[in-house]
């Protein structure tokens, strides 16, 4: 199955296409009150993804990331790691998307890798695409640990980007992300990221297993379709804001990121550096500004500066 670039979407709320899904049924003993309970539980799914990079010169194809994902928009999720991680920029370069289902591979393998074929002349970062990066599902990409490793791939500040968010929708987003999470909904084990325009509107939301991963699947939703750079957009993730999600987050030239636990002092120095806005503990109408202050509005028309 090979997907043209700009339709690479996989829908996996359609049984009959999805190749893999993101919940499991399991046999569990529910305790509670001294007693236990025979029950059957909806687990997410959580397996391995290896994106492949195929030149567009037929020269042997480069594994450049593993990663633990729940199945899902895989296509989105190789696309945007790729462009996040600054191997790819233009999505123009990429030919098609497809799993590779060879009949030699294990049965077990099937749909857990995944081709990106570019065009031929495509420009690649070949010694980024070249590294073998593994990641986890709580950890993000390892070895990216500084702020001068964004700067030298090209990252433009979004401090030009004048975008200001009332308190009250801020305030509305992590209802509104937790609303939407329907896997969430049956299992309670996946982080979400969701994308929202200034007037607090629902754009996109993914799920998954790893919070960076959902954050690339939607930023490569979005570069799929030449929407990137994504300003005037609040990125909502479920969790933490980590060094990674806020690298992804000004990769895709996002102005505001809000999170419903804490930012990591990293997390912090990047959204500084590149002139975003950072928002953490957001419950209702309290939350944390920790970078940015300028573009939230607060109830009486005065902005959160912190002084």
């Amino acid at each position: 199955m090979t997907v043209p670039a700009h339709r690479s979407r996989e829908h996996t709320d359609d049984p009959a296409r999805a190749p893999r899904t993101s919940t499991v049924r399991r046999r569990v003993a529910q305790v509670a009150d001294g007693a236990a309970r025979t029950r059957t539980d909806a687990v997410v799914v959580e397996e391995p993804l290896e994106i492949r990079l195929c030149p567009g010169d037929g020269t042997p194809h480069a594994q450049v990331a593993v990663t633990m994902r729940t199945p899902g928009h895989d296509f989105e999720l190789a696309a945007g790691f790729l462009f996040t991680e600054g191997i790819l920029r233009n999505a123009r370069d990429v030919r098609s998307i497809s799993y590779c289902t060879e009949p030699t591979l294990d049965g077990a393998q099937q749909y857990n890798i995944v081709n990106v074929f570019l065009r031929p002349g495509a420009a690649v970062d070949t010694a980024g695409a070249m590294r073998n990066f593994y990641t986890t599902s709580s950890c993000g990409v390892c070895g990216k640990a500084s702020i001068d490793a964004i700067r030298v791939r090209g990252i433009a500040p979004i401090s030009a980007d004048d975008v200001t968010v009332d308190q009250e929708v801020l305030g509305r987003l992590a209802g509104h992300l937790r609303a939407a999470q329907t896997v969430f909904a049956k299992t309670g084990g996946l982080h979400a990221a969701g994308l929202f325009d200034a007037g607090g509107h629902l754009v996109a939301l993914r799920e998954d297993v790893g919070r960076h991963n959902a954050v690339d699947k939607l930023i490569g939703h979005a570069w799929l379709e030449h929407r990137v750079p994504l300003h005037r957009h609040i990125l909502m993730v479920s969790g933490r804001a980590s060094f990674e999600i806020t690298q992804k987050a000004a990769a895709g030239g996002i102005p505001i990121l809000a999170a419903i636990s804490a930012p990591s002092s990293l997390a912090c120095d990047v959204a500084e550096t590149f002139g975003m806005t950072l928002v953490g503990f957001v419950r209702d109408a309290r939350f944390s500004v920790y970078a940015g202050a300028h573009r939230i509005r607060l109830d009486g028309g005065t902005h959160a500066a912190v002084v």
